[in-house]
């Protein structure tokens, strides 16, 4: 009985030791313990790309000729009907302050827009644009937009064509609805001719710079910002 009792007192002796010993042992105070990364904060800054999807009608005025055969002054307009569009843009953002951005977009557009009467119509376009925008919100930017524009009109009276230029002029807006990706809505009007093959005053042909091309453009997209150089994981202090 007594080799028992010394025993379980030489077993709690170590016990206590142990404890005693685990107690005294140094605690760093500074050792860094890792904490996720918040989400990133929307940003507009930087490279962009996405798709589009929309319609477009004409916007013709002055004589409705497939050609300018009385565009002797100008002022005449290929008759297009309405149709759909879809394509893709790319652009890039730089935010001049928090609130107020600049930026540079380039969009290529198929559509199915045919002309007054026959099977012609304006078959592709594209724009080469500037962007002014304004953030309203963090996620929410209302924006400018202007440039140079180009596509080619069909005849369907002469069964010719032509790649013709001009510019476009509308506005938007777009909403950050998750890190990375927005969605936009988006206005264009477009005005393109042909050059001056014929004469500027001949008044004949779809190339001539009489014969003008005008189109409204509505269209919804999505963009995928690359927020290059995102923030490293922080490795905060306990």
């Amino acid at each position: 009985m007594k080799r028992l009792l010394s025993a379980a007192s030489l077993i709690a002796l170590a016990l206590s030791a142990g404890s005693a010993l685990a107690a005294d042992l140094p605690y760093r105070k500074d050792a860094p313990v890792y904490v996720p990364p918040p989400p990133p904060p929307a940003t507009w800054a930087g490279l962009y790309a996405g798709a589009n999807i929309g319609g477009a009608w004409g916007a013709g005025s002055g004589n409705s000729n497939y050609w300018n055969l009385y565009g002797v002054n100008g002022g005449v307009s290929n008759t297009l009907n309405g149709g759909v569009l879809g394509g893709l843009q790319a652009g890039y953002n730089y935010s001049l302050t928090p609130l107020f951005l600049v930026g540079l977009e380039t969009d290529f557009q198929g559509t199915s827009t045919t002309a007054g009467t026959g099977n012609g119509g304006l078959d592709w376009f594209g724009t080469v644009r500037g962007r002014v925008g304004v953030t309203i919100t963090p996620t929410l930017l209302i924006y400018g937009t202007g440039g140079f524009a180009y596509g080619e009109f069909r005849s369907g009276v002469t069964e010719s064509s032509a790649i013709q230029t001009g510019w476009t002029a509308g506005g938007g807006v777009e909403w950050m609805f998750m890190p990375n990706w927005s969605a936009k809505l988006e206005y264009l009007y477009s005005d393109i001719s042909g050059g001056d093959v014929n004469g500027f005053n001949a008044g004949i042909g779809i190339n001539n710079v009489n014969n003008h091309t005008r189109w409204n453009t509505v269209r919804a997209g999505v963009n995928y910002h690359f927020n290059l150089g995102a923030p490293a994981p922080v490795l905060a202090n306990y």
